[in-house]
């Protein structure tokens, strides 16, 4: 089993299709839409299900809607080496209260993942063993990759804001 169309199949039978939006086949990257109350029980599936058996999660990517849609979206890509496939999950959470239940204990990779959508996107992942950033200082003020980010000038003391010159450099 190793194509969209099948895995998809295999999800929808196993789980209630409730669980899922409308499949995204002819996506360049094809990709299913899950509820994300269920996305522990499915992700624990598609890792241990010996027909699928994703043993690697490559990315977790975040895209933010802003605040018209107010929503992020979760792109959880997934790959299996043993059968050379590859699976993509959306989740959709609201951007007033971003948070999905954490991976880190399926896929070890996902606390890395996970650190990162908190540090520059606020995504709470609840369950997660040492969520806090991991690119900028703890103490940093807001999560920069959100479309509603206000850079701050200065980091205890220093200028960390560029401004565009308003008049072209003289050389």
């Amino acid at each position: 089993m190793n194509t969209f169309q099948e895995i998809a199949q295999l999800l929808g039978s196993t789980f209630s299709e409730s669980h899922f939006s409308q499949p995204k086949p002819n996506n360049p990257i094809p990709y299913l839409k899950l509820e994300a109350t269920h996305l522990g029980d499915v992700m624990r599936f598609l890792a241990n299900d010996t027909s699928c058996y994703f043993d690697s999660l490559s990315a977790i990517s975040v895209v933010d809607n802003g605040s018209e849609i107010n929503t992020f979206d979760l792109f959880y890509n997934l790959y299996s080496y043993p059968f050379n496939h590859s699976f993509m999950l959306q989740v959709v959470l609201n951007r007033n209260s971003p948070t999905v239940s954490t991976v880190s204990h399926i896929w070890k990779t996902a606390d890395w993942h996970e650190r990162e959508a908190f540090d520059l996107f606020g995504i709470q992942f609840s369950g997660h063993p040492d969520l806090r950033r991991i690119l900028l200082p703890a103490d940093w003020d807001g999560h920069p990759l959100r479309k509603d980010y206000q850079q701050q000038n200065y980091y205890h003391g220093v200028k960390v804001a560029w401004e565009k010159p308003t008049e072209p450099l003289q050389s």
